[in-house]
């Protein structure tokens, strides 16, 4: 396969789990990166031992040697940038939202189509063996029927503390939803995947646990962990959501639940969902990513582990270790990287990664959470 070079813009806390995942490919070179000023783009060049560097994205755009752009930047930048970046006539790897609101998503999505170019959104856990194995079982393979319900949650504790600050706070930088936007929307897109349902109509509850949070003077990275001394924070009225759950109806007449909380003391990381169907149940926790539980009602349950052996085919071509040898968040990303260069290349075939399309759906599914929340009653949704 012939090489291919990549260009990242914005390596925060995001952006080098990118750099790592196409680094693992073996036929692509990140050549380049932009970041917020020449001093900045340097020291993370250096860090990340990338060549060149540009203190403006858009010299990165110019760079005739960049086939492929990661964008990587903060969620209010992600509409121009990705827009920029499609007008430039580069395939675009975009982070989560897609844009701040379904205006936006449309029109990125129609100007993609129109340049010709590759077009992918990282929802990166659709990629994990367990996850594709899920998906086969209730829509190719018939092992879980007709789906009676669907629930789950996101949480999360990176924000328990009114103290905990990041730039998703501010509905300016991150958008008017918060914890549903942020994490909620990779709950719905991956039970969506996985059952071949749409979700069609929602009833929003959203609360907001710490009404005013303390902010740093300075600004912290994402998950840094810095301790701060109170006069160097300032109190700062919040106005996104920290907690939600919201009640959702399928297109087939299913229905289901979803919960996300990012003040859950505990849990880390904890993406959970259960689908229930008429042959069986099963249920799957990001934080034992490993194991696919399976629920019967005239047999014993069952625990199927990652291992390529005892998978199907399909998504034996997500597992790439033995038995035992676990795989996990960065092998997701992985994992899309490969099938989204895999089409840029000609290795594969059949968009089978997310695409700017489904980076709209999440959007629009957003957008009618916020709406059912303030109207307190059921919302369809406007795709």
């Amino acid at each position: 396969m012939n090489r291919i070079n990549a260009g990242i813009i914005g390596t925060g806390f995001i952006g080098p789990a990118h750099v790592e995942a196409v680094r693992r490919l073996g036929f692509v070179n990140m050549v380049a990166l932009a970041e917020n000023g020449q001093e900045l783009a340097q020291r993370k060049a250096e860090q990340l031992c990338i060549p060149r560097h540009y203190g403006d994205y858009h010299d990165l755009l110019a760079d005739p040697e960049v086939q492929v752009i990661h964008n990587c930047t903060p969620n209010h930048m992600h509409f121009q940038v990705n827009k920029d970046i499609i007008e430039a006539g580069k395939h675009v790897i975009s982070e989560k939202p897609l844009a701040m609101n379904t205006e936006e998503s449309r029109e990125l999505v129609r100007l993609a189509e129109r340049a010709g170019v590759i077009h992918a959104i990282d929802f990166n856990y659709r990629y994990m063996p367990l996850v594709e194995q899920a998906r086969q079982m209730c829509r190719d393979k018939g092992d879980v029927g007709r789906i009676f319900a669907v629930h789950g949650s996101y949480l999360q504790d990176w924000l328990y503390l009114a103290t905990d600050w990041n730039w998703r706070l501010v509905p300016e930088l991150s958008g008017d939803s918060r914890a549903v936007a942020d994490v909620g929307s990779h709950w719905c897109d991956l039970i969506q995947f996985i059952t071949g349902l749409t979700i069609q109509r929602v009833f929003a509850d959203l609360v907001t646990l710490h009404p005013v949070r303390r902010r740093p003077r300075v600004e912290v990275e994402t998950y840094a962990g810095k301790v701060l001394q109170p006069e160097e924070m300032e109190d700062v009225a919040i106005h996104t959501e920290d907690y939600a759950t919201v009640l959702l109806e399928f297109d087939s007449g299913a229905h289901g639940v979803m919960t996300v909380n990012q003040c859950a003391a505990g849990r880390k990381n904890r993406l959970y969902y259960e689908i229930d169907g008429s042959k069986c149940a099963l249920a799957w926790d990001h934080e034992r990513p490993n194991e696919l539980w399976v629920g019967r009602r005239d047999g014993p349950n069952q625990t199927i582990m990652k291992d390529p052996s005892l998978l199907y085919p399909e998504a034996r071509d997500y597992a790439h270790f033995p038995g035992g040898h676990n795989e996990a968040y960065p092998d997701g990303l992985k994992n899309f990287v490969r099938n989204v260069y895999g089409q840029i290349g000609g290795s594969r075939s059949g968009n089978d990664f997310s695409t700017f399309v489904d980076g709209h759906k999440e959007i629009a599914i957003c957008d009618a959470v916020l709406r059912s929340a303030a109207e307190k009653q059921w919302v369809d949704v406007a795709y």
